[in-house]
């Protein structure tokens, strides 16, 4: 990594729920703190006798009469404040009395009759005795607070832990902003960093998108030749294949306002919030319109309406999709406004979101090719220190049907070796760590392994490498291990299968031949045969059914095909009889019968190559190519692979295949490992075997 880039990487303390507990607190002392200081501030009320009592008893110092209010304030002098029935009654009230006042209150009817009173009182004393009264005018306002601040402060309280949780700031925060969309927005100010630059391998669905770009920036380019922008996009490609990536790019070449949300995020436990967070979502995309809206994920909100619902039930996401496809083409519509939309299943999408009118363009986005990886890795190793020996053209070649997230996945693997073993750079052996790291699982170093069982696996390796070595169409050997990897594999076999699209009978027999080479030479050496096999006659099973059910490649069942793309992976009906399907099994246990016998031939006619190549194994514990080469002669085809022709200058035949499609990278696994997620057989196209393990 860069030095500038080298940073102190410290764990983020978990964090806690943020409940405004100290908010309810503080709001709960306010109140408790106003009511207890309008009780002890507030003067005892008295009636015209006890004031008389009072004045007569010479303890009023003060009288202030307010006049607006019908009130008068009544003071005491420090000696009557002194008696014990005044000081424990203004006690009781308050533990701290005022002592400057006003102590008592009196309410009065009329002023004047107040006051002609309050002079009849003392006009039996002296001049010098007498206590003279003063009028204020004063408003109630401290008065008013008081009595009110309770009702006020409470109502405050409410209406701000109400906006702090409309505010999404903290758990539940959108209690009552549930109903807006949660898109985040890139615009001007909120700049994505991903540009088509940094999109590799994916020439012709960047082809695509730029024109959506180039008619937001120019317009009249298309619009002078009567032509109209699509309203929505559809991007379809495998996981890993950089659909969200090219959206990213979109967002940063666009330099309009860009909305990214998920297809989960429209959806909820209320009823109708779905298709409200959509009306929402167009209504402020139509604001800033020209714009974009990305959805990721569409597959989640959009799936055909009909299918699993309960009569009369109230589905919440038809609703929603309902929604959708209102705001994409309805009457409100913006030609403004343009849809991005990402799936990795496209065949459970509703087809009238498919429609031209809505997603006219529907950009499928596969594995790269030779090519695109070469491209994909040249991104990838620019922020990596790495030695002049690391050839991307190589590593391209050493990984067919790689999509471009394996390919990072790879960098990044290779790079933290390096780290590990305290190396300045990144050599090409991190590099091939990292594709068996990722092939085959984790190296178990420490595993303890009988003597028997690793001459067994050593054996079983060794047949599936002459089988691949001696046979025309069968994938070159690159590497075969004996090293214990990932939870159950104790060996694997790797191979660089041709980057091709169409296979032919001869092809696909000879693959099968190379997948059983493993169980041959178990039984031609030991005459006894292990579970190591598991994975070998799954894959071969799964062909030769294909063979015979789908492809029409045999002579018996002629040229007929059993496949229904139309129908869903759980329909288990079949389109033929009883004697059919006999006869299918039949035919399949004769293609893998006479690939087996062919195999054992095969091995037992090179069997002190055999013998060899398993005692090496044994000795080494990995082997590679070359090593090969040395020991039982080169291959007797004149025919480059894949990675010569693009290694050595074959180029121009590398270029050729870009329009192929590469075959998927199979990853055998042993008789312990989970063969659930296995495909039917009748779907899935004869892929070789690029890298196979074994137990």
């Amino acid at each position: 990594m860069a030095d500038s880039k080298k940073k102190k990487i410290m764990p983020k303390p978990p964090q806690r729920p943020n409940y405004p507990i100290w908010i309810i607190v503080t709001l709960l002392a306010l109140i408790l703190g106003v009511t207890y200081f309008n009780k002890s501030n507030s003067t005892i009320k008295i009636d015209q006798r006890r004031f008389d009592q009072m004045l007569s008893d010479g303890d009023v110092k003060e009288v202030v009469l307010i006049a607006q209010q019908n009130r008068a304030e009544i003071t005491l002098t420090q000696e009557a404040l002194e008696k014990p029935r005044y000081r424990n009654e203004l006690e009781e009230r308050n533990p701290f009395p005022m002592m400057s006042g006003p102590h008592y209150l009196l309410k009065i009817l009329d002023t004047e009759i107040f006051v002609q009173d309050f002079r009849d009182a003392q006009a039996d004393l002296p001049e010098s005795e007498r206590i003279s009264y003063l009028v204020e005018e004063r408003s109630d306002v401290i008065g008013w607070l008081f009595q009110w601040g309770f009702l006020f402060l409470l109502l405050f309280g409410f209406w701000f832990l109400m906006r702090r949780m409309a505010g999404g700031g903290g758990p539940g925060g959108q209690i009552f902003n549930i109903g807006k969309s949660r898109a985040a927005l890139f615009d001007a100010e909120n700049k994505v960093n991903v540009t088509f630059d940094n999109v590799a391998g994916l020439d012709e669905a960047k082809e695509e998108v730029r024109e959506i770009v180039d008619f937001l920036k120019n317009p009249s380019k298309y619009t002078n030749l009567g032509g109209k922008i699509p309203k929505g996009a559809l991007l379809i490609g495998t996981p890993g294949t950089g659909k969200t990536l090219l959206a990213k790019a979109v967002a940063g070449e666009a330099g309009v306002p860009f909305f990214s949300l998920s297809g989960s995020d429209f959806v909820e436990m209320f009823v109708g919030v779905g298709a409200a967070r959509v009306r929402d979502l167009f209504k402020q995309a139509k604001e800033k319109a020209p714009c974009i809206i990305f959805i990721d994920e569409i597959d989640a909100v959009g799936r055909a309406r009909g299918k699993g619902a309960m009569p009369g039930s109230n589905d919440e996401r038809e609703n929603t999709l309902n929604s959708l496809l209102a705001e994409m083409d309805g009457f409100s519509t913006d030609s403004g406004v343009i849809i991005l939309a990402a799936t990795n299943r496209p065949d459970v999408l509703d087809s009238a979101l498919l429609r031209p009118g809505r997603f006219d363009r529907q950009i499928s986005i596969d594995k790269p090719d030779i090519v695109g990886r070469e491209a994909i890795f040249k991104v990838h190793l620019k922020p990596l220190k790495t030695s002049k020996e690391v050839d991307p053209k190589k590593l391209a070649a050493q990984t067919p049907g790689f999509a471009g997230a394996e390919i990072a996945n790879i960098c990044n693997e290779a790079a933290l070796i390096a780290a590990r073993k305290d190396k300045k750079v990144i050599e090409p052996k991190d590099f091939q760590d990292a594709i068996d790291r990722v092939i085959g699982g984790l190296e178990k170093k420490n595993k303890i392994i009988s003597p028997e069982e690793k001459e067994i696996v050593a054996f079983h390796e060794a047949g599936h490498a002459i089988a691949g070595w001696f046979l025309e169409h069968a994938d070159p050997l690159v590497k075969v291990s004996i090293v214990p990897r990932g939870v159950a594999a104790l060996g694997y076999a790797q191979y660089l299968p041709k980057e091709q699209f169409l296979y032919r009978t001869e092809q696909m027999l000879d693959q099968m031949c190379m997948a059983l080479g493993g169980r041959a030479a178990e039984e031609v050496v030991f005459d006894k045969i292990s579970t190591g096999a598991q994975n070998d006659l799954e894959r071969i099973t799964k062909m030769a059914y294909s063979m015979v059910t789908v492809y029409g490649m045999n002579e018996k069942l002629g040229n007929v095909s059993f496949y229904d793309s139309r129908q869903p992976d759980y329909n288990f009906t079949k389109p033929y009889s009883e004697a059919t399907a006999q006869t299918i099994d039949e035919e399949v246990r004769k293609l893998i019968d006479s690939a087996y016998e062919r195999t054992k031939k095969l091995l037992t006619d090179k069997r002190e190559q055999l013998d060899a190549l398993a005692k090496e194994l044994l000795d080494k514990e990995i082997l590679f190519q070359n090593d090969l080469e040395r020991m039982i002669g080169k291959r007797p085809f004149s025919r480059p692979t894949s990675y010569q022709e693009y290694t050595q200058g074959g180029e121009e035949e590398g270029k050729e295949d870009d329009d192929k499609q590469d075959t998927t990278v199979s990853n055998g696994q042993s008789d312990h490992a989970d063969a659930s997620s296995a495909e039917q057989a009748s779907q899935e196209e004869p892929t070789p075997a690029e890298a196979k393990e074994n137990p």
